[in-house]
């Protein structure tokens, strides 16, 4: 009898691909979803939802819903979260009860009901910046950019003697800097899942995902990954918008590859109760990416408008070691970024996108959020 899995969030982008690799490798899989407008339109289940999943409709905030879907269940995946930096920072109350409570509840139910093994999606937001080096060699935590120094418009992180400092993989063992809402809702899911997987005994694997991108990201919540906001701009034929001066640095990881990831936390034996980074290994510039992005889209004419403005809560530099994730997990990303770029390319020949990143921006204009 194959083992039945309960997704969180299973409706969703990294979901709805995950769901599609458990049920062709023979697992059962249930789906706990509250459809929210930002992400489904009209709150409706997506057409790209696979017919063999077992859908809830549901939120993990409350208490029988989530003991509906649990029943019967022997492995959780939990990726029901609030995405997006920038709206949390006002969204603050619907960001830690989505993330926070909705995990609390969870974790309260999967305590009374305990399951075989748990999976639980953090984020490299946790980390802040990341690690990077003097250029002595040592090696540094960066502190948090001030206000100050981010309306001189001087982007990159510093060291205590004004000098820039040498961005490096960031691995799992540097210590978290907590610089939005988001992150600290992502911590605390992790380290929930983590907690109460060790109290009542259940393997427990927490993934800190990198920037995910592929098909099914939804093209109208202008919070959501930074590929996807850049596509709905350009099939709308506008330029895409970009922070501070482009050179930004993140890992772009796609989306099958984070599917895959969960599967292996899954089916490990041995890693268990640990923290793993799922990226590319690789870094790219924002800019490098809006660029990309408008070729293989057929826009190259249209070049990204960098703005020179700040956001609060966005860090400059972070991309993953993910030495830790190969070593004891097996995980090995297998779609290279040219690959991935044209396949989401392709899925976007066809889908219509409603454009909000300027009325979004707007509102963290209003609130003091960018400058």
């Amino acid at each position: 009898m194959s083992k039945r899995v309960l997704i969180t969030g299973g409706a969703g982008f990294i979901g709805s691909h995950v769901a599609d690799l458990l049920l062709s490798s023979g697992y059962s899989v249930r789906v706990l979803d509250a459809l929210t407008s930002q992400v489904h339109r009209d709150g409706a289940p997506p057409i790209y939802l696979n017919s063999e999943v077992e859908l809830i409709v549901g939120d993990v905030r409350n208490e029988s819903d989530v003991e509906r879907a649990l029943v019967g269940a022997d492995i959780v995946i939990h990726l029901a979260a609030a995405v997006g930096v920038g709206q949390s920072m006002y969204e603050i109350v619907s960001y830690t009860s989505a993330n926070d409570l909705g995990t609390a509840v969870l974790m309260q139910a999967i305590a009374a009901r305990p399951v075989e093994k748990l999976v639980c999606a953090s984020s490299m937001s946790v980390y802040g910046e990341g690690l990077a080096s003097r250029n002595g060699g040592d090696e540094i935590a960066p502190q948090q950019r001030s206000i100050e120094q981010l309306r001189r418009g001087v982007w990159e992180v510093l060291d205590n003697d004004g000098a820039p400092l040498n961005p490096l993989p960031t691995p799992e063992s540097k210590s978290p800097s907590l610089s939005s809402i988001y992150a600290l809702g992502k911590y605390n899911q992790e380290r929930q899942c983590l907690i109460v997987g060790s109290a009542y005994g259940i393997p427990t694997v927490a993934l800190r995902f990198f920037n995910v991108y592929g098909p099914r990201q939804s093209l109208s919540n202008p919070y959501t990954g930074v590929l996807s906001i850049f596509a709905s701009r350009l099939l709308n034929d506008r330029t895409p918008l970009i922070f501070e001066d482009g050179n930004q640095c993140r890992d772009f990881v796609h989306v099958q590859d984070v599917a895959r990831a969960c599967k292996l936390a899954l089916e490990c034996r041995d890693g268990v109760n640990e923290v793993y980074n799922i990226g590319s290994g690789e870094r790219r510039t924002i800019n490098s990416v809006a660029i990309d992005l408008a070729r293989v889209t057929d826009r190259p004419h249209i070049a990204p408008c960098v703005t020179g403005k700040y956001r609060a809560g966005d860090i400059r530099h972070c991309f993953a070691d993910i030495t830790k994730a190969r070593n004891q997990l097996g995980y090995a990303p297998k779609v290279d970024f040219d690959t991935g770029l044209r396949e989401l390319a392709e899925w976007l020949t066809g889908q219509a996108a409603t454009d909000s990143v300027e009325a979004a921006t707007r509102e963290l204009e209003n609130r003091g959020l960018v400058a």
